[in-house]
């Protein structure tokens, strides 16, 4: 599934009712000419580029993990990425999960500048 005309905010996918449940942001790219390995250290950087620390890479898995607690709530934001093969090139794809009571602005903004860094 090439997203050859797409950009990564076409694929932005919110799920959840904000400020009663938990809340789960999706988007996805791929980029036909960027190893996976390439596209995970470029996002990793972007990662922490964003202010995450903490921030767990598995080569080997080709995944990203990191939480952020920015609310004094104790209940931690966690971002996830997987980067995989795609045809000759890689998929990214990210997920920024929400406990109840909380909220993220621009996240799609936030997370299309993780993924599209692979492309860079």
């Amino acid at each position: 599934m090439p997203a050859l005309a797409d950009g990564c905010a076409d694929h932005v996918q919110s799920t959840g009712v904000p400020m009663v449940t938990g809340m789960t942001h999706k988007t996805w790219m791929t980029f036909s000419s960027v190893n996976p390995g390439a596209a995970l250290d470029k996002v990793s950087r972007a990662v922490l580029a964003e202010g995450f620390v903490g921030v767990n890479v598995d080569k080997k898995l080709g995944t990203l993990t990191t939480q952020q607690e920015t609310t004094g709530s104790g209940r931690p934001q966690t971002l996830q990425v997987v980067v995989r093969k795609d045809g000759k090139g890689s998929r990214v794809d990210a997920t920024f999960i929400l406990p109840p009571g909380q909220l993220a602005p621009g996240i799609g903004d936030n997370l299309c500048r993780v993924v599209n860094a692979a492309g860079q």
